[in-house]
């Protein structure tokens, strides 16, 4: 048995090399699996379908659709019709819809009246309209008689008499003469 020790002892080289080989086999491997882990990175998510059809129709990057819950509640009630003091599926009225559209979205209760709506909130600068706030409208009125909610890029979603539930754009004429002044809930 003794002969055995020392013949390995003896033969140091031998010991040497099978580390070397195994250190150098090892560190393959691990070459070979960061490799395979930087391939099989996950793609990132594609965009939902509210995400591009609501960018095309705002005319903004599918990515820039965050809110997906505001644009789904829209995609719901699209095309709902006009109906004056109406609050269902059947007809609504452009205060009705906002209020509905902020209790569902936002979790806020707000008025029922686009003048109580206004008057309940905070102006704001064309301009400086972000997603969600209140547009305002005085049509052939001295009073808010028109109200809907901002998107981006001047365009807005609102029961409007002759379509429905809609999405408009600030900058056409018939808006342009009309719009009062954005507002923001307090």
């Amino acid at each position: 048995m003794i002969n055995a020790i020392t013949y390995t002892f003896k033969r140091p080289s031998l010991l040497v090399m099978l580390c070397a080989l195994f250190s150098m086999y090892s560190c393959r491997n691990k070459k070979e699996i960061n490799k395979t882990d930087t391939v099989v990175t996950p793609k990132k998510s594609q965009n939902s379908a509210i995400q591009v059809k609501y960018g095309t129709q705002l005319n903004v990057a599918p990515k820039e659709i965050k809110n997906e819950k505001l644009y789904s509640f829209i995609d719901e009630w699209y095309a709902t019709p006009y109906k004056y003091a109406g609050s269902d599926k059947s007809g609504i009225d452009c205060s009705g819809f906002t209020s509905k559209l902020y209790e569902v979205v936002y979790l806020k209760k707000i008025s029922r009246a686009s003048r109580d709506i206004f008057t309940a909130s905070v102006d704001v600068k064309k301009d400086d309209l972000k997603e969600g706030d209140f547009v305002f409208f005085k049509i052939e009125s001295k009073n808010v008689s028109h109200v809907g909610v901002y998107l981006m890029n001047n365009k807005f979603v609102h029961a409007s008499t002759k379509k429905g539930v809609i999405i408009s754009d600030l900058n056409e004429p018939y808006y342009q003469k009309y719009f009062y002044t954005g507002g923001r809930p307090k």
